[in-house]
Formats: C-alpha cells, structure tokens, sequence
C-alpha cells in the first residue's frame, strides 16, 4: 500500500490528536489483529503433500538452508490450497468488517481493500491462484463461491478487485525500492519460509525430516522446533523443492497438539514465465473505485481510531508468530526467542467498553466487536494486575485494564508470567 500523502501544514496540536488516536486505535484493533496478523502470516504459504517419499541423496540440515537461501525462483504459476485452525469462534466472514471498521475505515471502507480482505484467509479452508514474473509482476486470486478477488501488482501499480461487490482498490510501490516493491502479494511461497527461519538461533532444533512429493516435484522436509517451553509453536515443516530449494509446502502444528494451525501449499505449480496479459488489469465499467491515498486521507482525519493504515501495519510488524518479537520495531520485548513478549503502550483503559465500541465504531461494527470479544476473551490477574487475554492457539494477546498490551506466540501463562516479570 502506497503510504499516506503528509500534510506539512498540520498544527502541532493536530499532530498530537493523531499520535493520541493512532494510540488509542491499539485497544480496538489488537483483539482483532489476532486475526488479523495470522492472515498475513499465511498470505502466500505452501503445503498439501502427495503419497510416497522420493528416494534423494542426502543433505544435511545446513545444506538445505544454504539451498533454501540459494534459490531465485522468479517465475511460477500454481494452484495454492490453504486450511487455517487458529481455534476462533466461526466469524462467518465477519472479521474483514471487523478489522476494516476497527481501523477507521468504516462506511468510507473499500470491500477490495488487500488489508481487509485477506484476513478472510485466517479461517477454513480457501483455493488462490498465484502468478510470479520478477518483483514487479504478481498475482494472487482468492477463488470465492460465484466470486473473486484478485489482487495484481503490475509496475507501479496494485490493484485489489472484489467481483462479489465490483469495487477496486489502487494504490502505487516506490519503483526506486533497492528490492522491488513491497505488495500485499510476496513473489513467492519462499518469503514466508524466510521469515520463519528469521526465529532459527540457538533457541531452536533444525532437522531434515525425509521427503516428500509435493505437487509432484520431489522435495526434502525442514523441521524447526522450538527449544523453549512456553511457546505456542509446536514444530514448522517446510518441504523444499529439490531442484529449485523453492519451498513448496509449510505446515505449522501447535504446541497444544491436534490438527495443524496452518497446512497449506501448491497442488499444481509450474517454473514456466506467465503469459504478461496475466498481470494486465483495467477497473471494470461502473465499478468502484478507491484510491489508497484518498482513503488515507479519510482515515486521519476523520477522528476515528486509526489514524493510518500504513501506520497501525507498521506497529504490528513482527508480531505474526513467525518473527521473532525482539525483531519487531517500535516495542518493548520481555525474552528471547520464540517465548519473547511484545510490550505496546495503548494510552487507554484497556479493552473498550460496549459503549466505546458503539460510540468510535458505530453500532453495527461496534455490536459486532464486542459480542466477538466476549466470545474468546479471558479475564486473567497477577502482580500486573488484571486484564484480559484474547488467545488462539498460535498468537495470544493480553490487554491490561491499564492500557498495555503483551502480544506473542507463548501460552497464556507466558503471557501473564511475562507481564508480571515487567513490574
């Protein structure tokens, strides 16, 4: 997303309103955000494996990190299936209203929005299409009943489309990036993997775990394990393609056991260079259209909590279960590790009230946060005090009646354990 345009004439005072809303916009969007930063964790992950183990020569643990971090896939098509079970009540699609409303979007919101939609992916099971040509060139499509959304980035340019709802969302990439565009769209499924490997440190067991045939291409398995107690991560298995080191499946199981929280990946892919019309898009007639910017603009100075999406993206950076905390910008972290703790000073009071909620988000949405909160939250006290904690079973996030907020991959009595060491 484009970032917002600035505004060099704003008053010192209106400077501080949109450092105390962009404050005060954690308390509504961090129960959602644990929605919301396992759907970008997923964006574009890879999985499903086929029956029989291929017969390869053998690799050791570092060889195949050193292939992983060798190989520069630049061109695929594929089919990519992805099942998610963060163990959230069924939103039934509610939580890209919700993540839209709770970031000032609100009515002014576009349903084509990348940043909405796409947590539409941190539940069930889902079918996307992806295309890659280089780091100006992808596209991801989310196959929908009767529908889809596609999301291009061509150039310059990156356009969301809603069929369901014929709307269209641009915004434009620095074309001067060092290393191309930063989209909603990675290029490839190996992005996903980096950032996993980023928690690989003393911390951590790596393994080769056999192969495995993935979309039929022979792969070797990367297990990583926690070493820690406390984490919610149970084991990440990544099959990488044996010839390319393009990892072609991620699996991430749960401390807690049962199904895998994330199990996802190609089951059709191809190295072959898409046709260019593939990353062509013009906004169809009589859609509509909304500009990145101009809905920047709407959101900072609208007075709802929010003060920019870039902004509020920017604060929760790092915090997906992947990366580790201490990695993550702009925070305080309690640990190391994968059992490290995210500190966030909201400003506020805790998680808002029914009325709050009501009065900064409307009703609809605000009735719809607060029945959602009420399903999955768990009041929790200790030497912090006393708070509430939103879990699932990869991110869980504790919100203090005093404004605070501890947001990780631990377990909930890490997070409590965590929050009472910080006093």
């Amino acid at each position: 997303m484009a970032p917002n345009a600035s505004d060099d004439s704003m008053t010192a005072e209106e400077t501080d309103d949109l450092r105390v809303g962009r404050r005060k916009a954690v308390r509504y969007v961090v129960p959602v955000t644990v929605i919301g930063v396992a759907a970008a964790t997923i964006g574009l992950v890879p999985a499903l494996a086929d029956s029989g183990d291929p017969d390869l020569p053998k690799i050791t643990a570092q060889q195949l990190l050193d292939k992983i971090a060798a190989s520069d896939v630049q061109q695929l098509s594929g089919t990519v299936k992805i099942s998610t079970d963060l163990g959230l009540p069924d939103l039934g699609g509610l939580e890209s209203g919700l993540l839209s409303g709770a970031a000032g979007n609100g009515g002014d919101g576009s349903s084509a929005d990348p940043s909405a939609k796409l947590t539409e992916l941190a539940s069930g099971t889902h079918t996307l299409r992806v295309a890659a040509d280089g780091p100006d060139r992808q596209k991801l499509s989310l196959l929908e009943n009767a529908a889809e959304y596609s999301l291009i980035h061509n150039g310059k340019d990156v356009w969301g489309y809603d069929s369901a709802s014929n709307e269209v969302y641009h915004s434009t990439t620095d074309e001067s990036a060092k290393d191309g565009a930063r989209t909603p769209v990675p290029a490839t499924p190996k992005d996903l993997t980096e950032d996993a490997l980023k928690a690989v440190d003393d911390t951590t067991s790596v393994t080769v775990d056999g192969t495995v045939h993935v979309a039929g291409r022979d792969a070797y398995k990367l297990q990583i394990k926690p070493k820690q107690s406390g984490s919610t991560v149970g084991a990440i298995s990544v099959a990488v393609d044996a010839k390319t080191g393009l990892p072609l499946k991620f699996t991430l199981t749960p401390a807690s056991g049962g199904a895998a929280v994330v199990d996802a990946g190609f089951t059709q892919v191809t190295f072959a260079k898409p046709a260019a019309s593939t990353f062509d898009f013009t906004p169809p007639k009589g859609a509509k259209v909304t500009e990145a910017d101009d809905a920047g603009a709407t959101s900072e100075h609208s007075g709802k909590p929010g003060a920019s999406d870039e902004d509020l993206a920017k604060d929760l950076e790092g915090l997906d279960g992947l990366t580790p905390a201490e990695e993550a910008e702009g925070f305080d972290v309690l640990g190391e590790g994968w059992t490290s703790v995210a500190v966030l000073e909201t400003g506020g009071k805790g998680v808002p009230s029914d009325s709050e909620l009501n009065s900064e988000l409307g009703s609809d949405a605000g009735g719809a946060l607060s029945g959602f909160l009420g399903s999955f939250g768990d009041k929790v006290s200790g030497k912090f005090g006393s708070g509430t904690v939103f879990s699932t079973r990869l991110i869980n996030a504790l919100v203090t009646d005093d404004g605070k907020v501890y947001v990780g991959a631990v377990t909930k009595d890490a997070l409590v354990k965590a929050a009472d060491s910080a006093k």
